[in-house]
């Protein structure tokens, strides 16, 4: 015998609501259009109709199943016949009263009641031949930031068949018009459900809402429009950009079955790490060494710059270790177009390690004047 509440994950002393929680949980989860188990999602939706409902919970904590009488049909609005096909109960309300369906706080599970019910919008299945989007991770080293950069990549995707040039026919055959909508690309269907019948405008099965069909599929794609193939793009990088950002290329994804809208293309950017610079949003951060005699007296230094050049840095007498300079303008580009960040420059004391005698005898020298 199925126990309800392991399926559902819950402790038989569980609410109401942490019942409905586990169940939306587990429904987004296994939901089949989401690529999850058909038949876990059924066995979830057994168990939230007799669990969620307190009549039927009763009987099934008491004798380990619920008895009912059979209704027209194998199942009414108060009955349940486990695998009934599309005569789930999907009760938020409690019998006897009038359900409640709030679609937006459902969020996607306002797709999963069309589904059950057998109902498809033909909005949506238009959005099925729409080509997939593409992610693609690009890396580049840190120097490519300071101006946009044009990049080829290859990408093994879907493209719009060259022969019929997506329509699915072959050249120079005739489209002939849908026998089952009339050319109308739409259907109209009526369910029997457990709240009553609906009548919906739905795609046409037949023709995929197109309204028509070709006489003769084409012989390269089969009619379905695209094909298989490596086709390289140039990109554009734009300065300033940084790891982990996303860059959307419109149109540039799979293309879509029988002239459907293309998808898009994502650009993950990874920028590599730089052996002198660390970089933090728009600035840059860079450590020096200097000597005791610099750090004493003072002295002018050179800075490496990420365009390659070296500046020159006043370094006051008297300075202090760990000192951080700001340079302005010496950082990245920033991503918005205007201006840059900046560069901080840390100083650190460099401490000799071997000496030479001459060396040491003039620290010692120095040591003896308080130095």
């Amino acid at each position: 015998m199925k126990d309800y509440y392991q399926i559902l994950g819950i402790s038989r002393s569980a609410s109401p609501d942490e019942i409905k929680k586990a169940y939306y949980k587990l429904a987004h989860q296994y939901h089949p259009d989401k690529g999850g188990d058909e038949k876990k999602f059924k066995e979830i939706n057994e168990a939230y109709q007799v669990l969620s409902n307190a009549e039927k919970k009763a009987q099934y904590d008491k004798f380990g199943r619920v008895f009912e009488g059979a209704t027209p049909g194998g199942a009414g609005f108060g009955g349940f016949e486990p695998g009934a096909g599309f005569d789930f109960r999907w009760a938020w309300g409690n019998e006897g009263e009038e359900p409640e369906f709030n679609f937006g706080d459902l969020g996607d599970l306002g797709d999963i009641f069309s589904e059950v019910f057998g109902f498809e919008t033909a909005t949506r299945k238009r959005d099925l031949k729409r080509g997939k989007d593409l992610e693609v991770d690009i890396e580049i080293p840190l120097e490519s930031v300071l101006k946009s950069t044009e990049k080829e990549i290859s990408l093994d995707k879907m493209v719009v068949c060259s022969r019929c040039q997506g329509t699915g026919a072959e050249p120079g055959t005739a489209r002939n018009e849908c026998f089952s909508c009339r050319g109308t690309g739409e259907v109209q269907q009526i369910r029997r459900t457990v709240f009553g019948s609906f009548t919906r405008i739905a795609v046409c099965p037949e023709c995929g809402g197109e309204g028509s069909k070709p006489a003769k599929p084409c012989n390269v794609c089969g009619g379905e429009g695209r094909i298989k193939k490596e086709e390289k793009i140039k990109i554009s990088i734009p300065a300033g950009v940084d790891s982990n950002q996303v860059i959307k290329v419109a149109g540039r994804g799979e293309a879509g079955r029988k002239g459907g809208k293309a998808g898009d293309l994502y650009l993950r950017i990874f920028v590599r790490e730089h052996p002198v610079f660390t970089r933090k949003g728009d600035d840059l951060y860079a450590s020096l060494t200097i000597t005791f005699s610099q750090a004493a007296l003072g002295d002018e230094i050179e800075v490496p710059t990420l365009e390659g050049t070296k500046i020159l840095l006043k370094v006051p007498a008297g300075v202090e270790p760990g000192k951080v300079f700001r340079i302005t303008g010496r950082g990245t580009p920033r991503f918005s177009g205007y201006g840059r960040g900046n560069l901080y420059v840390k100083l650190i004391l460099k401490t000799p390690v071997r000496l030479t005698k001459r060396q040491k005898g003039l620290l010692e020298e120095l040591r003896k004047e308080g130095l």
